[in-house]
């Protein structure tokens, strides 16, 4: 039996943030993110959720599995910081 790499785990969401639109990120299914919309380009990889971790500020895993499995990926924009 072959061992299972991080790269192959389909419970790994790959996160990414955009190099042309601020606050804009994306998860994908692998490490690459080959699938993240080139117009939002270049994805930097910022990190990994495992597939016993909970998604970052709250995101639902069931929706960004959903909106990967439809689109082959899930983009998500975070809020900006509210000044003091």
């Amino acid at each position: 039996m072959r061992a299972t790499s991080h790269r192959d785990d389909p419970n790994r969401l790959f996160m990414f943030r955009s190099g042309s639109k601020d606050l804009l990120f994306g998860f994908a299914s692998d490490a690459r993110g080959g699938n993240l919309p080139e117009k939002f380009g270049p994805w930097t990889n910022v990190g990994v959720v495992r597939g016993d971790q909970k998604p970052p500020h709250g995101l639902s895993r069931t929706a960004i599995e959903a909106g990967i499995a439809e689109n082959g990926f899930q983009l998500w924009r975070k809020k900006p910081a509210v000044p003091a």
